[in-house]
């Protein structure tokens, strides 16, 4: 600056006084002066980093041009998927093969949670918004790792029971100096970025029967605040709701199937989707499903906005819709005009779903080149097992490849259909659904780098067999039905056979255009974190087993790794700050299959940990998890283990899972806890201690006889475990 200054002095006494030349000293001073009195300015007009003047100034900048403009540099992470093809891609390459050896820990922060925590950090020059279980919401300084402020939207503990998949939150948008934040009851919320005070709030819910909840991150498009919502378990009928981001005004709605088709439907599209459905299964009484509960994309070009659904309620087609149907827009990605909320087009991956694979499995908006011609896409691996390759301009199917073991169907068609395998929807037996429930891919986040030409994809198994029920009814509630005491309908026994089929969690780097495996890193357990590449030619992903690891994107070689204190199952993001590149991950154990099991001992509380080059900050004690000896010595009545048995599957399983095999996951496994505690059940189950921390309270619902039977089922069951001497 003092250089420029001083060209400039001299430029300017060379055309306006030459004939007047002053000494050199005099030209020095003269430059030194005026190069102060411009720092003086700048530093007057820029305020300190990390004040409420700072904050403001950098997140009231945040909107759909800065979006865009960011995405050419990848400096900052501004909205969940870094940018709108929500690639996850960084062209930050400070971290690269060659130095990530070095990574080291600059601080952590403690999000004082003990359940899931899935949301990927948002960072806009060193303001970071993230939240935790419960829809709590956090700002942290990272040039100093402190905490800004927290909001606690107050959701009841009492209403866990609500969501299928533990009390989480996949994160918030940030909009011209406003925070947006899904809260688990189903309020959206609009905070100050600079305060963190509510600005507005809307409710979401269309009613208050069905348990809807809100887990997913709000995407702002046009100014609209777009969010939609869970409960397809429950029977809930899905939607997605567009609000205005200033004042909170709803500005439109879509339905994602039909509602009751005596009454006018909402649209076309609803019209259309209400001739693929049986009216004799009732479905608008039940709701339907097809929530659309995690991902939202936005292409500013095209002005869509794609949508991905979720399963049928019940699961099983046979019940929901007797006489078949392809039930849409079920397990679609449909895309509707980002300005009126109008249906423009879908793609059906899963037609009439009959196995919970829900389609709402995050996507990746690319442009790639396929039979040597560039095509517009959306690269998608939902839960069926499939990855699809659909052209996002006309939702015109282009390919299909299984990337894991698949058994209920053999491909898709030249037009985009299932081949379907006939036994997978036999009306009477179960199978061993491969995938399950679980899906292949779940939440947890995929990546692409075009410069590898590559998918980085969570892929999993976990076994599971689907036995169909008769005589099955809506809230019947029957004991033995799965969930069902807390709401659940799926119409199927859940591993009343056991399956046969292993469990698995690996990482695939997969090729959409070849559609075939690059390569693969396998995990001890399922369930292992999102993923987040950089123009370094790295991959990082957190796994089950409590480790942050990083591998070269071409090969897969493993380059470097760190303790997380629990298991990871969200995805990280980077981001440049004061010319230092840096990696966050917001790390907590949970989500539906963390609830009832684990792959490490450890059990730390939710913990952002960030990263750097040279980082020497050390590690957070490691807290063991807190397990009692397989439970002994309650006494029961080996008659009550039966029907025991029925009332805890449709009780307590959700969330507990197995006694004494499952271990337990960010909830307590009843075959560890204290005999005094099972002695005493009655004691937690009927307004007890725990409603405050999610557990249901089982009063009305459960007699005392009731939960007798459900001790004799646990002690019975960790007596028929328990290694013989």
């Amino acid at each position: 600056m003092i250089r420029l200054a001083s060209t400039n002095a001299r430029r300017q006494f060379s055309t306006n006084a030459q004939t007047q030349r002053p000494p050199l000293g005099f030209l020095t001073v003269a430059s030194v002066v005026a190069t102060l009195a411009i720092v003086s300015q700048v530093s007057a007009q820029s305020p300190p980093k990390g004040s409420p003047d700072h904050i403001k100034a950098v997140t009231s900048a945040v909107d759909q041009n800065s979006i865009k403009a960011n995405a050419a540099t990848s400096n900052d992470w501004p909205t969940i998927g870094l940018d709108y093809g929500e690639t996850r891609f960084s062209k930050l390459n400070q971290i690269n093969t060659e130095n990530v050896k070095n990574l080291g820990l600059m601080w952590t922060y403690n999000l004082e949670s003990s359940r899931g925590v899935e949301a990927t950090p948002l960072v806009v020059d060193g303001i970071m918004y993230v939240t935790a279980s419960w829809s709590v919401v956090h700002a942290i300084d990272v040039r100093t790792g402190k905490k800004i402020w927290t909001f606690d939207p107050q959701v009841s503990r009492s209403i866990g029971f609500k969501g299928c998949c533990d009390v989480v939150n996949r994160g918030v948008a940030l909009y011209k100096g406003k925070v947006f934040v899904g809260s688990y009851d189903g309020r959206l919320v609009a905070l100050d970025a600079v305060t963190g005070k509510k600005v507005w709030e809307k409710d979401t819910l269309i009613d208050k029967e069905h348990s809807y909840t809100i887990t997913g991150a709000p995407r702002v498009v046009n100014g609209k605040v777009v969010i939609g919502n869970g409960g397809a378990e429950y029977g809930a009928r899905g939607y997605v709701t567009a609000y205005d981001a200033e004042t909170g005004d709803q500005a439109w709605r879509w339905f994602t199937v039909p509602g009751d088709p005596s009454k006018p439907f909402e649209d076309e599209s609803m019209e259309k989707a209400a001739k693929t459905w049986d009216p004799a299964g009732k479905y608008w009484i039940n709701g339907g499903g097809g929530t659309a509960w995690d991902t939202i994309t936005f292409d500013p070009d095209l002005n869509l906005v794609y949508i991905g659904t979720g399963n049928g309620s019940p699961w099983n087609r046979h019940l929901r819709s007797p006489a078949g149907g392809d039930n849409l827009y079920l397990a679609s990605i449909v895309a509707l005009n980002a300005d009126t909320g109008k249906y423009v087009w879908h793609y059906q991956e899963t037609p009439g779903d009959h196995w919970d694979y829900t389609s709402t499995q995050p996507m990746i908006l690319a442009d790639i080149a396929i039979d040597g011609a560039p095509r517009k896409v959306i690269l998608h691996a939902p839960k069926n097992g499939f990855f699809f390759v659909i052209d996002r301009t006309n939702g015109k199917f282009i390919s299909a490849k299984n990337f894991v073991d698949v058994n209920w169907a053999t491909g898709y068609d030249s037009s985009g259909r299932p081949v379907e395998v006939a036994e997978a929807r036999d009306l009477e037996k179960g199978m061993d659904s491969i995938p399950g429930p679980f899906g292949a891919h779940n939440w947890h986040p995929m990546s692409f780098n075009p410069m590898t030409g590559l998918v980085y994809l969570p892929a999993q198994g976990v076994p599971l067999n689907l036995t169909p029920l008769k005589d099955w009814k809506h809230n019947a509630n029957k004991p033995g039905e799965f969930g069902g005491n807390t709401g659940w309908n799926t119409g199927f026994a859940l591993n009343a056979t056991p399956p046969k089929n292993l469990p698995f969690g690996r990482l695939i780097a997969w090729d959409p255009v070849k559609q075939k495996e690059a390569w693969k890193q396998e995990y001890v357990a399922p369930w292992n974190g999102g993923t987040l590449t950089t123009a370094g030619n790295l991959v990082f992903q957190g796994t089950a087993d409590g480790r942050f690891i990083a591998y070269n994107a071409t090969t897969g070689e493993k380059l470097w790794e760190s303790p997380t204190g629990t298991g990871v199952v969200a995805a990280a993001s980077t981001y440049m700050l004061d010319g230092v590149q840096y990696v966050s991950v917001a790390v907590g154990w949970g989500g539906v299959f963390g609830i009832t099991q684990r792959a490490t001992e450890a059990d730390n509380p939710g913990t952002v940990y960030t990263f750097a080059i040279g980082g020497k900050a050390p590690l957070p004690p490691i807290t063991k998890y807190q397990m009692e000896n397989l439970v002994a010595g309650v006494k029961y009545d080996p008659a009550d283990v039966g029907p025991g048995t029925l009332l805890y599957v449709s009780s307590c399983a959700t969330c507990h899972g197995v006694p004494g095999v499952d271990k337990g996951g960010n909830v307590r496994n009843l075959g560890y806890v204290s005999a005094e505690t099972i002695a005493n059940l009655k004691n937690f189950v009927f307004k007890g201690p725990h409603v405050e921390k999610g557990m249901p309270d089982f009063s009305g619902k459960l007699s005392e006889d009731d939960v007798v039977k459900i001790t004799a089922f646990i002690q019975g069951t960790a007596d028929a475990v328990r290694p013989k001497k």
